[in-house]
């Protein structure tokens, strides 16, 4: 129990309707205005107020191996929970609550999801659960998730907890410019990673979904260091100007092509891959721009590359590209990659190779479920496989398309 608290007693709490609609009224209220330092505190006394102690908010580290305790004040900071192996690391790669039975109560651990974007774990321990308790604590997680969201832009904070080891100033630049490492709306899901977490700087993918639309960008910039970073910023600065403009994958590409070599000069490019799904028919199209061709995956076997056209990467003046296009099933995934996953090797050996990556996504897939598991897994596992070598960075981006429609969120009961 953290210092100066004191036990509940649940007999005496009010777990009605009304009582949580007032208690998490009141983080709502205070949101706004509520200093970053102010919200384990606040946090704490909200759960006290429903009979919970010993809270933890959990946080995901870079390299997504471990969840690391925030400090703060009332908070319980305990040693990090390892994401592969452990309650805290169930319930945030499944995005479900999980219950640990202990000797003085309930470990309870809430996924904190900020849209379906997995921030981390909120912790607490009961004496006894019930459905009350659930449903209060499931509302309460969420409004923690997006404190936790919108505070993140205004303080080094939480940037600080989820690291743990030194970052290089490339890679403080790359994952500034991601977007949220993963995305789930009924009819489709993405999930996203890098490695070397504290070192990747050309590597970089964005997406973003409108309306039916689902966009979708990979670049890997030449080179390493601070000098790729700045192209790599550049490249996917360019492809969501182009985005937001509303014009063709081709046009996209020219844009794209035309900022970097405006830029950089001659010497210099970009190899990219910039896709839209149409998220109601499972309609793919793509341009590819000097970058491997994807894998297609149905039930949880590799069954092809979506193989295709290519162009000159970006940067070295290539032809206006041709539009590749695919149909969907419901249930395939499409597994985007760098070169750097599958060029590594010791010195004088060959290559990783893609015969070795297509082994592996065929082993992990029908073991792992969800998207953000299969990614982290596969990811993790092939730099083992590598002999943990990282000489390039190595990206992995994985969609996968579900159909149906989301109507049905936006009716009330």
């Amino acid at each position: 129990m953290a210092e100066g608290e004191r036990r509940p007693d649940k007999g005496m709490v009010d777990r009605s309707e009304g009582f949580g609609e007032r208690l998490l009224g009141v983080l709502l209220d205070r949101a706004h205005e509520m200093p970053p330092q102010l919200i384990a505190p606040l946090i704490a006394e909200e759960v006290a107020r429903v009979g919970g102690r010993e809270l933890s908010i959990l946080l995901q580290d870079y390299a997504q191996l471990m969840l690391v305790p925030l400090p703060g004040r009332r908070l319980m900071v305990g040693g990090p929970e390892p994401i592969g192996d452990s309650p805290a690391g169930a319930a945030f790669l499944y995005a479900t609550p999980v219950e640990v039975p202990q000797a003085d109560g309930v470990r309870m651990y809430l996924p904190l999801l900020d849209g379906s974007d997995q921030v981390g774990v909120m912790a607490l321990t009961m004496d006894t659960v019930d459905d009350d308790d659930r449903r209060l604590l499931r509302r309460l997680a969420g409004l923690v998730a997006d404190m936790l969201v919108t505070k993140h832009g205004y303080t080094d904070q939480f940037f600080l907890a989820r690291r743990r080891e030194p970052m290089s100033v490339a890679a403080e630049i790359q994952w500034s410019l991601l977007p949220p490492l993963a995305m789930s709306v009924p009819q489709v899901a993405v999930a996203g990673i890098l490695e070397p977490a504290y070192n990747v700087a050309g590597d970089s993918f964005d997406y973003a979904l409108n309306d039916d639309i689902l966009h979708v960008a990979m670049v890997d910039a030449m080179g390493h260091g601070l000098d790729a970073a700045t192209m790599a910023t550049v490249a996917v600065g360019a492809y969501r100007h182009a985005r937001r403009a509303d014009i063709g994958l081709s046009e996209i590409y020219t844009f794209m092509d035309r900022a970097i070599a405006g830029q950089f000069g001659p010497d210099h490019f970009v190899t990219a891959q910039m896709m839209r799904l149409n998220i109601t028919t499972g309609h793919l199209q793509w341009v590819n721009a000097g970058h491997p061709a994807p894998l297609l995956i149905r039930n949880h076997q590799v069954v092809g590359h979506l193989e295709g056209p290519t162009t000159l990467p970006v940067g070295f003046g290539g032809e206006e590209p041709q539009i590749s296009e695919q149909m969907l099933q419901r249930g395939d995934r499409v597994l985007c990659f760098t070169d750097g996953l599958i060029e590594e090797h010791e010195a004088g050996e060959e290559p990783f190779g893609e015969e070795q990556l297509i082994h592996w996504v065929n082993r992990i897939e029908p073991a792992e479920k969800g998207v953000r598991a299969v990614v982290r897994s596969l990811s993790h596992t092939l730099q083992q496989q590598r002999g943990g070598s990282t000489s390039d960075d190595a990206t992995l981006f994985l969609i996968e398309w579900r159909g149906g429609a989301a109507d049905h969120l936006a009716v009330l009961e």
